[in-house]
């Protein structure tokens, strides 16, 4: 495979930084500045190969029949290891997380039109459960937040640097759930769960999805050297995916309300939710850092 010119420069743009930092690194110190993001990186682990630090700024998450655009930056942090084959994959690095257990940010989205937005009554078909739901919801809670976390351990999670330059493959793979957050759908309202995550297998490429959805493309973006090529800015990059399935909402309203609430959720959002039917659009900006320059700085 021949990179094509853009991707070229970007791969020597890359070299350049990891050379500029093995030739500059310095005495240790604290970190400070453009480093100072690092400083949740497991970078004394002797398999951290790189510090990764990254800012989703926007896109959208298209959930069975709901859409909740991306308005408040969710953060992503660790470290990567050096890339490794896996079975029937391209080159990726494992993930290991941040030091501070927060290797995926909890920002808060909300849901636009509330309740009233993520739950219409008049669209449930079946007399009881659009009765339970007029009952329940029309009472003025409508403050809605929707809430991406990690669904499993932060080693579960992919990244794949050349599939990102290359703008094909999987580049980020993220198990994640979607917490659902308002006063009548208590603390345990979720759409995925550590045994049944959302599988977010993300592409700077374009998708094949299954209908209905038709294929979308990401983009890789532009290297930025920083800090004198110590650190590697990708900045413009979008990472999508429309082929992962969602399973049904559970925990809403707690212990005994969520046998009436789940199901008004499941149908008012459309869930569950096929492979085809979902999709997920991150538009971001990504820092790395050799683990051994963060340990100077």
């Amino acid at each position: 495979m021949k990179p094509m010119p853009r991707i070229a420069g970007l791969v020597g743009s890359l070299m350049a930084c990891a050379l500029t930092a093995l030739v500059v690194a310095g005495p240790a110190l604290a970190h400070k500045g453009e480093f100072a993001k690092f400083n949740y990186c497991p970078s004394s682990n002797s398999k951290v190969e790189k510090c990764l630090y990254s800012v989703t700024t926007g896109g959208k998450v298209v959930l069975g029949k709901k859409t909740v655009p991306i308005v408040n930056p969710v953060t992503l942090q660790g470290g990567i290891s050096a890339p490794e084959e896996e079975p029937n994959e391209q080159y990726v690095s494992r993930f290991f997380g941040a030091t501070n257990g927060e290797t995926l940010s909890k920002t808060p989205q909300p849901v636009p039109g509330g309740l009233s937005g993520l739950v219409n009554c008049k669209e449930i078909s079946l007399g009881w459960l659009r009765a339970s739901c007029e009952a329940l919801f029309e009472n003025g809670l409508t403050g809605v937040d929707a809430t991406l976390e990690l669904a499993r351990p932060a080693s579960e999670i992919r990244v794949s640097e050349l599939n990102i330059l290359f703008a094909e493959g999987v580049a980020l793979r993220l198990p994640v759930r979607v917490h659902l957050e308002n006063p009548l759908l208590g603390s345990s309202c979720y759409v995925g769960s550590s045994s049944s995550p959302l599988i977010w297998d993300l592409t700077a490429g374009t998708t094949s999805p299954p209908s209905p959805n038709t294929p979308i493309s990401g983009r890789t973006g532009e290297i930025e050297p920083r800090e004198g090529g110590l650190i590697a800015h990708l900045k413009n990059n979008e990472l999508v995916e429309n082929a992962w399935s969602a399973p049904g909402a559970t925990g809403c309203g707690g212990f005994l309300v969520e046998y009436i609430l789940n199901p008004i959720i499941n149908a008012s959002v459309g869930l569950p939710s096929a492979a085809g039917k979902n999709t997920s659009i991150l538009k971001n900006e990504i820092d790395t850092s050799p683990a051994s320059v963060v340990n100077e700085h």
